[in-house]
């Protein structure tokens, strides 16, 4: 497990399915503003990529968020289109109701860089996120990202085009433990 300083990343377990897909996956607006598609039913059972995690690929990464006081259930982060050619990646995060407000957010993200910048020995992280997210833009930004430009009506979220905010943040730019 990665731990943060309240969080922790790992592997995902089956049990984890039925709360994510419950709580994140099976809330409309909420998926509909987290994925890049329109939402959809999902099968319960099914094989669906977004639950079931395929250890073999080395390109797209899925961890259950834990809280650490505990070990309860707080969500998933992602480490996707992972370029080891370019050595960089896309990380995001989606946290259960339960588990937002709590600063857990920017604790994923400074986790998320830690093993972009120090396992992996990425080069620049990047996250997209809709301008109207404050709190993934608040966590980004205290773990150093830099809004890099607006994608204007990039993305069609329930009817109406919203514009996505793309941050960026270098290796030599990253200060570990600088959330504020």
């Amino acid at each position: 497990m990665l731990k943060g300083s309240r969080t922790g990343l790992r592997a995902r377990h089956d049990d984890d399915i039925p709360t994510l897909r419950t709580e994140l996956y099976d809330d409309v607006v909420n998926s509909a503003r987290a994925e890049v598609g329109p939402w959809r039913p999902i099968t319960p059972g099914s094989k669906d990529p977004r639950f079931v995690v395929d250890d073999t690929a080395h390109v797209d990464l899925t961890f259950s968020v834990v809280e650490l006081a505990g070990g309860a259930l707080a969500g998933t982060a992602t480490v996707w289109g992972i370029d080891n050619h370019n050595r960089s990646a896309h990380v995001g995060l989606m946290l259960l109701p339960a588990a937002r407000g709590k600063g857990y957010g920017t604790d994923v993200v400074a986790t998320l860089c830690h093993y972009g910048f120090v396992v992996r020995g990425l080069q620049r992280l990047q996250i997209e996120t809709l301008a109207d997210n404050t709190a993934m833009l608040r966590a980004a930004e205290r773990n150093g990202f830099v809004r890099e430009g607006v994608l204007r009506s990039s993305a069609w979220v329930l009817g109406a085009f919203v514009d996505e905010v793309v941050l960026g943040l270098l290796a030599q730019d990253w200060q570990p433990n600088a959330q504020a």
